[in-house]
């Protein structure tokens, strides 16, 4: 996965969710950072690095802009590389400049803590790291011509899946470890829910780098249903994709990490707090990603299903913590080298 490294202007937020699609391609633009509307130029100006995985984009991108306009925010730049996270993490520990960092999963911040390049604390605030939430739905064809309603339809014989590489982006684990849970859920075993990823994996046609990959290859025709972020499909329909979504009834909370590197610039610090006001969670809202600060947004939500209701409840909402004993122990189980999830890829040849 190529890494996208640009210098971002701050301009309008919906100019910015405008541009997400087209992440995978290099650009360049000069701008200020943000000011104030008296134009007071005399801040002074700053560059901050951010490296993260593809699918927040546009939500840093709008909340960039809101905190451009606060006293901190003013004469900030910011220099930015988006790609899957998995990668975009082992970069930063190769040395990749990095003031703050937002990755898909616990464990791409963790590699930095033990690297010595993010405080061991970093989640000892009362969002325990996390800045970004969503859920895990089903994307699928423009008036689900297969009538894909759960997660059990989408291992029948003939659908075929589009989820990203669980090797290197932080989506795909989210994606399966929400269809392992529907199963246990609904009062399967285990031994049924690793019948199930045997017929997932034996679906599956096309296994992207990264989430936004997988996106770009179901939209260019590939396969009948994608595995998402629910604010990936709802941005993807904010920029004219006509294709349809589903939110199981089962499914998995995403919790996205945030972190600032410890030889940071202060000001990095800031836009982390400016994140995890209601400002900076409403900017993400706009953009698809379920507020920290509660479900209920009292503004339309352009994409959404409902767009006066863009978060419906789920009745089952599975979460790392609760239903897999955290992220250390999901990951042995089911990524380590003798990983439920890398035998079947391996059994299924599909790695």
């Amino acid at each position: 996965m190529r890494r996208l490294r640009t210098t971002i202007t701050l301009a309008a937020a919906t100019a910015a969710t405008a541009l997400v699609l087209t992440a995978c391609a290099p650009t360049a633009v000069d701008g200020s950072g943000g000011g104030d509307a008296s134009g007071d130029s005399t801040a002074e100006p700053t560059t901050l690095s951010l490296v993260g995985f593809a699918v927040p984009k546009a939500g840093n991108d709008a909340a960039q802009e809101l905190w451009g306009e606060t006293e901190d925010g003013q004469g900030v730049t910011w220099e930015t590389s988006y790609g899957a996270s998995g990668d975009q993490s082992r970069a930063v520990a190769d040395g990749l400049e990095a003031d703050y960092v937002h990755f898909s999963l616990e464990g791409d911040v963790t590699r930095l803590v033990d690297a010595g390049l993010v405080a061991e604390d970093w989640n000892a605030g009362d969002n325990k790291g996390i800045v970004s939430q969503s859920v895990v739905v089903l994307v699928v064809r423009e008036g689900n011509p297969k009538n894909i309603q759960s997660w059990e339809d989408i291992v029948q014989p003939g659908v075929e899946i589009v989820t990203p590489n669980p090797g290197s982006s932080g989506s795909a684990r989210w994606n399966i470890l929400a269809g392992w849970g529907s199963v246990i859920a609904n009062g399967g075993s285990e031994e049924d829910a690793t019948e199930y990823l045997r017929k997932f994996f034996t679906n599956a046609v096309a296994l992207p780098g990264s989430g936004r990959d997988a996106t770009t290859a179901f939209t260019s025709g590939t396969g009948d249903v994608l595995l998402s972020y629910e604010n990936e499909a709802i941005l993807a329909r904010q920029n004219g994709e006509t294709f349809d979504y589903v939110v199981p009834d089962q499914t998995l909370l995403i919790e996205n990490p945030a972190a600032v590197t410890v030889d940071a610039d202060p000001k990095a610090q800031s836009y982390l707090d400016f994140v995890l006001t209601p400002e900076g969670q409403e900017a993400f809202a706009h953009v698809g990603f379920r507020p920290l600060t509660g479900d209920d947004v009292d503004f339309d939500v352009e994409g959404a299903n409902d767009p006066s209701d863009p978060f419906p409840a789920v009745p089952t909402l599975l979460t790392i913590a609760d239903d897999f004993g955290g992220w250390s122990a999901t990951n042995d189980k089911f990524f380590g080298d003798e990983g439920l999830v890398t035998k079947i890829q391996a059994e299924t040849g599909k790695q």
